[in-house]
């Protein structure tokens, strides 16, 4: 079966084109109603799907081909092992450069090889955590993400965790998934200097963003996160000074910015593949490629992240055990789109014109939000979530 073939698509009526797009027909041609800077280029320039995202209907096939693959599914033991492991490497760096100055070489150089590294590494820990993967209890897992968050020098797992999960279960919907730029980033960004501003910063729309498109009840995880973060940078100011405190931020900041590692978060699901003119229009169904994979080295220092298609299709497989996964399954991903060089992303994320913050699929149909009150419009309930998402 070739992967290409396992995305159905719903025809929608020209009454949900009209509602959702701003088209109207007219003469046999779809027009568009006047409308604001901001909503005309958004339908102009993303790419707008009005089908369910792809990753369950694979996800499907793939178990259906290939029923075994559910047993891959679980916890990996070795995570935690790992996170501790660099924890530990990154308290270490920040005591030994406590007493170096942050413009020389051996501080900077330090936070960037090692310190943006490891972090990038502990942020992608982070995320494996958030899926139940570390433990097989949610409260484990909750409580670990916090102790591999205190290198990151700001409070930020317990949080992460909801909005990526709503990522997952409504990717692409406008409004609930937080990995979309907004109209106005794409609208001010869209230049060469725009796009390298946005590498160079890209840490801080993520972290930014989210709170900035809908906001998250706080909760005792959240406060938990919130006082252990405060109470160790204030432990590593009084023992080691301001200089340590400032590596691990700085290495969190380098770990977002023009790093290598950092093309993970770019590479994921803009799209790089050009598309014919026509995908741009809501009325003629043009499958766009929504998620892309990278199988290059970087994958041992990031979780096998990279394998994005295959975690995307089953969340609940450790990153031990994706490799496993694709060459299972490898009909469904050997035709796929996929990225052969993190660094090559960001280069042509900044230098090609076709490429920019336009280009991520839209929907506004389905999805509901992670981390509400599922008796509430717009919540899933407990019940209604998997074991890898409670």
């Amino acid at each position: 079966m070739q992967s290409t073939v396992v995305v159905t698509r719903a025809e929608p009526t020209p009454a949900i084109i009209s509602q959702q797009s701003g088209l109207q027909p007219r003469n046999g041609l779809w027009q568009r109603e006047s409308k604001s800077l901001a909503d005309t280029s958004d339908h102009q320039q993303f790419f707008w799907s009005y089908t369910e995202e792809p990753h369950r209907t694979r996800r499907q096939a793939i178990i259906k081909a290939h029923p075994e693959v559910t047993k891959l599914c679980g916890p990996e033991p070795l995570t935690k092992y790992l996170v501790i492991a660099v924890v530990l490497l990154q308290i270490t760096c920040a005591y030994l450069l406590r007493n170096t100055s942050m413009v020389s070489w051996p501080f900077l150089l330090t936070a960037y090889i090692v310190g943006a590294t490891a972090n990038q590494n502990l942020f992608l820990a982070i995320h494996e955590i958030s899926h139940n993967l570390a433990f097989r209890s949610p409260l484990p897992n909750r409580l670990f993400a916090v102790l591999a968050n205190l290198p990151i020098g700001l409070p930020y797992s317990a949080a992460f965790r909801p909005y990526h999960l709503t990522h997952h279960k409504s990717l692409g919907v406008d409004g609930l998934d937080t990995d979309l730029p907004t109209s106005i980033e794409a609208i001010f960004l869209d230049s060469v200097l725009g796009k390298a501003f946005f590498c160079t910063f890209q840490i801080l729309f993520y972290a930014i963003r989210p709170m900035m498109v809908y906001q998250l009840p706080l909760t005792k995880i959240h406060l938990f996160n919130i006082v252990s973060q405060v109470v160790f940078d204030y432990l590593l100011v009084k023992y080691a000074g301001g200089r340590a405190l400032a590596y691990l931020v700085m290495s969190s900041f380098l770990a977002g910015s023009l790093h290598p590692c950092a093309g993970h978060f770019i590479a994921e699901h803009y799209i790089f593949v050009k598309q014919p003119r026509s995908a741009r229009n809501p009325a003629t169904l043009a499958p766009v490629p929504e998620t892309f994979s990278y199988y290059g080295p970087l994958n041992i220092l990031t979780y096998n992240v990279g394998l994005h298609n295959e975690h995307h299709d089953f969340p609940a497989v450790p990153w031990t055990r994706l490799p496993k996964l694709h060459e299972i399954a490898k009909e469904f991903y050997a035709d796929l789109p996929h990225h052969e060089s993190w660094v090559w992303v960001i280069w042509q994320f900044i230098w090609d014109p076709e490429v920019g913050l336009w280009c991520r699929v839209k929907r506004q149909e389905g999805g509901k939000k992670v981390g509400v009150d599922g008796s509430k419009a717009g919540g899933w309930k407990e019940s209604e979530l998997g074991a890898s998402e409670r």
